[in-house]
């Protein structure tokens, strides 16, 4: 860890479940050591959320075990005056201080950014909640699904026939994690200059919304409302899934040379002098004719076989798998993207954990040990720079 960006730095995680925590493992994994501060008895709320009951009960849930490792567990209750004064003098010596209540919480226990930043006047403050500290929609609850509603993002998700759909994981938790996670390495940043902290409002409505991209944009510049397409693009066409002779493949031909190399390949020169599809406007307007006479060609070969021979020529194409698929991809496993850890609490049980996708000086960036057990660190962590009494 002492090659990492970010080692050294000390991070105090107060969040549950999901954005939080995994912005907390993204900086732990660039170096941050992370303690988990978590509610006596009960912990994050994850370590009771998985598929497997009798992991719940143990309070290392599957949902936890994916976001935790690396990290160190401390139990305080910050209702209680000893736990107070202990986290109070872990804040004096902390880099990040990192939190995901409903807007106000910590203010109210007497932790608000000001109170914290007289403790601590290096401190980083990020707090993460679902609309941000301010406006009509702070106290609101918010888990993921409701802000994939809230943002539109439902509502191109799908076919006409289908749409609104929630997309098939959390990807609003994720993104509001990620978004935290780099303004708390560009605040850090900013203080080797400035030697002051930082207080970061970080809105997962708002996050999700720039992550949106065209969706937006295309609505904002052009008044142009998104609808849901299914799986086409409506950037360009051929561009969206077709159908190989055992299954699905996704195909990308957004240029030009790309969409001349795929009729090329599957034998259909005459479709680049068709006039209906001449250039990239053409073919978008007349996407369901090319769709059908590019479903007709595809379906001589498997989509393994599409893929290898497209890829190759330059054209993006892949067949469409199963997470189960997935994980096992042979570019994973030479990128070294999982880590295999000691199951916490299960000497016969191994923990496999994902990475990042970020090679450090060609390096994967891997988790040095496994999810902690609640309270596992309450007898080792101690205040860094504070003179104890």
């Amino acid at each position: 860890m002492e090659d990492r960006p970010l080692h050294g730095v000390r991070v105090l995680d107060l969040t549950n479940v999901l954005a939080g925590p995994y912005c907390s493992y993204q900086l732990m994994l660039l170096g941050a050591e992370v303690i988990k501060i978590e509610k006596p008895g009960h912990g994050d709320l994850a370590r009771r959320l998985g598929p497997e009951p009798a992991l719940n009960s143990a309070g290392i849930g599957a949902s936890f075990l994916a976001q935790n490792a690396g990290k160190k567990s401390v139990e305080l209750d910050l209702k209680d005056t000893q736990d107070r004064v202990a986290f109070e003098r872990l804040v004096a010596g902390a880099d990040v201080l990192l939190e995901n209540f409903r807007a106000g919480v910590l203010e109210r226990l007497g932790y608000g950014w000001e109170a914290l930043h007289r403790t601590n006047p290096r401190l980083i403050y990020c707090a993460i909640s679902g609309f941000g500290q301010a406006g009509p929609m702070s106290q609101a609850p918010a888990y993921d699904q409701i802000i994939q509603g809230l943002s539109g993002m439902m509502s191109i998700t799908g076919t006409p026939e289908t749409a609104p759909l929630r997309v098939g994981f959390p990807v609003c938790d994720s993104v509001g994690g990620l978004v935290a996670a780099m303004s708390i390495c560009a605040a850090l940043a900013g203080r080797a200059h400035t030697g002051k902290g930082a207080f970061l409002d970080v809105s997962m409505l708002e996050a999700s919304l720039s992550a949106m991209g065209w969706a937006a944009s295309n609505y904002l510049v052009s008044d142009v409302r998104p609808e849901p397409m299914g799986d086409q693009n409506a950037t360009a066409a051929p561009s969206g899934t077709f159908d190989a002779a055992d299954g699905p493949l996704n195909i990308a031909a957004n240029r030009q040379e790309q969409f001349e190399t795929l009729c090329r390949l599957i034998d259909r020169h005459d479709l680049v002098t068709d006039e209906r599809f001449a250039d990239r406007e053409a073919r978008k307007a007349n996407r369901t004719a090319l769709n059908h006479e590019i479903n007709a060609a595809l379906r001589r070969r498997s989509a393994l076989e599409w893929e290898q021979l497209l890829s190759t020529a330059g054209v993006p194409a892949a067949r469409i798998l199963t997470v189960p698929q997935a994980v096992e991809l042979e570019q994973l496993r030479v990128r070294g993207y999982f880590t295999d850890l000691p199951f916490p609490g299960d000497p016969n049980r191994t923990l496999r954990v994902s990475g990042n996708g970020v090679h450090l000086n060609r390096a994967p960036l891997r988790p040095s040990a496994p999810p902690p057990l609640l309270g596992e660190h309450n007898a080792e962590v101690e205040p860094v720079g504070v003179e104890l009494p």
